[in-house]
């Protein structure tokens, strides 16, 4: 399947209109400009959580990896802020009951902070501000096109797909949660990121930006 989604990559980049690419040297100007002054003044934020975590009790390492499918189907390390307990298995999505997540992570999850030092994945170029979210390699079957074409581009921060399901682990509840990602998140999630791709512009761009930060401050907008 490597074979068939670099066949894709080579012709979409090759059909590529002349106004797409210089989107994408401009996008991707903005995304070192914005994401190099947003992560110097997270440091502070990421800074007081880490307080926060110890005075909660919380012991382990601050900053959980994870592997997760970018542009051309590569594999990068996702950065996030921990908000599970160590040490425990389970589903690989989750659900807003999840007992995995701690108290201190269900504040950071709700505001998204735990997400904040994507920022460093967005300075190292592995990902955009916004674009297709990146995927768990585990729901990635490279059958399905609109896969393939997902992954042509750098996955991002927000999005379409992430504003839209932005609670998504409340519609994971009352049964499996992978099952209910992969057959009522994951195909609608599909499709938005497809649009995305299909119409980004910078003013799209910045309004989804806009967006974002107008539900990060207020979750009861989701």
């Amino acid at each position: 399947m490597r074979g068939t989604i670099s066949h894709v990559i080579t012709r979409r980049r090759e059909t590529e209109p002349v106004h797409m690419r210089a989107h994408a040297v401009s996008k991707r100007a903005f995304d070192m400009a914005f994401g190099a002054v947003a992560l110097a003044l997270s440091a502070p934020v990421l800074a007081a959580v880490a307080v926060m975590s110890r005075a909660a009790g919380e012991r382990g390492p601050f900053f959980h990896k994870s592997l997760r499918v970018g542009r051309d189907g590569r594999l990068f390390t996702l950065w996030k802020i921990r908000t599970m307990t160590i040490g425990t298995g389970g589903p690989a999505v989750t659900s807003s009951d999840d007992q995995r997540v701690t108290p201190v992570g269900r504040v950071l999850r709700r505001y998204k902070i735990d997400e904040l030092p994507q920022l460093w994945n967005v300075v190292r170029g592995e990902m955009s501000l916004v674009g297709p979210r990146p995927e768990d390699e585990r729901f990635v079957d490279w059958a399905n096109p609109l896969h393939r074409k997902v992954f042509t581009a750098k996955p991002g921060i927000t999005g379409l797909a992430q504003l839209e399901f932005s609670a998504e682990e409340a519609l994971l509840v009352d049964g499996d949660p992978e099952r209910l990602y992969r057959e009522r998140v994951l195909p609608a999630k599909l499709l938005l990121d497809s649009y995305y791709l299909d119409h980004q512009t910078a003013r799209l761009d910045l309004l989804i930006l806009g967006r974002t930060i107008g539900t990060v401050l207020n979750p009861r907008r989701r």
